[in-house]
């Protein structure tokens, strides 16, 4: 584990993966991710392996070894955050976001200098008013959860009314070992919802609010999960100047790494 000190003074935790010559990737988590999640693992490995890429796979503030901001819940510092690690890289680096990770990434391709490229997986837009939308008190109510320690509260709470989760596949997580490690990085959820909230409306995505990023984009969506997510990836990547989709086939929110890696590789290393 190495670290990095942001802007604000929280200290952000990371795992250097690989010394490729391919170039470096920053890969951003969703929600209640974290370095040390199996998956993410698995993706650094296979970069680095595979694609000769160097990978930085680092905990989000509030997650894992990183410190946090506890109250402050504003992206500009999660985007700081991304800028301390394209430093650390040698002040270029492309990003791989899953899920709010890849708004997170989108947001810092937009004003971090140095991001080359960004990956985009299933991004949860919700661009149809016909699709479920979050409430608008749930910073209202999060928050406080948060505040008060109510750490499996909160899991609950945002699994069900921010990503739209049904109550009862809920409630047999809550009995399995992985329920422990949603607890652990339940504070940062917080965080989630400020990258998410302007997004979750129903409401379709404006060219002006994206305009900004100028990088090649990959957004990828799998064949095998909600409509919801499909419909916000494709919408992302028509918006977006210089964007591509791709759907993975036998893929779901929960992607299969041996489906995931090669298209996010190949995407980075082949026009190096």
């Amino acid at each position: 584990m190495q670290t990095v000190t942001s802007a604000d003074g929280t200290t952000i935790a990371y795992d250097r993966v690989g010394e490729g010559a391919a170039g470096t990737v920053i890969l951003i988590g969703g929600a209640f991710s974290y370095r040390k999640f199996p998956s993410m693992i698995e993706l650094a490995q296979t970069l680095a392996d595979d694609y000769d890429l160097t990978v930085l796979n680092y905990d989000r503030r509030g997650r894992g070894d990183s410190t946090d901001s506890p109250g402050v819940y504003d992206p500009a510092n999660e985007i700081a955050d991304i800028a301390a690690l394209v430093e650390v890289a040698g002040g270029k680096a492309a990003l791989f976001g899953w899920s709010s990770g890849a708004v997170l990434a989108l947001l810092a391709a937009q004003s971090v200098p140095g991001i080359t490229e960004v990956v985009a997986f299933e991004p949860p837009f919700v661009v149809d008013p016909k699709d479920r939308v979050p409430p608008k008190d749930l910073a209202d109510k999060l928050h406080p959860m948060i505040a008060e320690g109510k750490r499996d509260k909160t899991v609950r709470y945002y699994m069900t009314k921010a990503m739209g989760m049904p109550l009862m596949m809920v409630g047999v997580m809550r009995v399995t070992p992985f329920w422990k490690r949603l607890t652990e990085t339940s504070n940062s959820t917080a965080h989630d919802w400020a990258v998410m909230r302007p997004y979750m409306r129903g409401e379709k995505l404006k060219a002006t609010d994206w305009s900004r990023v100028e990088v090649p984009v990959l957004v990828l969506a799998g064949d095998r999960t909600v409509p919801m997510l499909t419909k916000g990836a494709k919408a992302a990547a028509e918006i977006l100047k210089n964007a591509e989709f791709a759907e993975l086939p036998g893929v779901s929110h929960d992607p299969k790494i041996s489906i995931l890696a090669p298209a996010v590789g190949e995407f980075l290393t082949r026009a190096k």
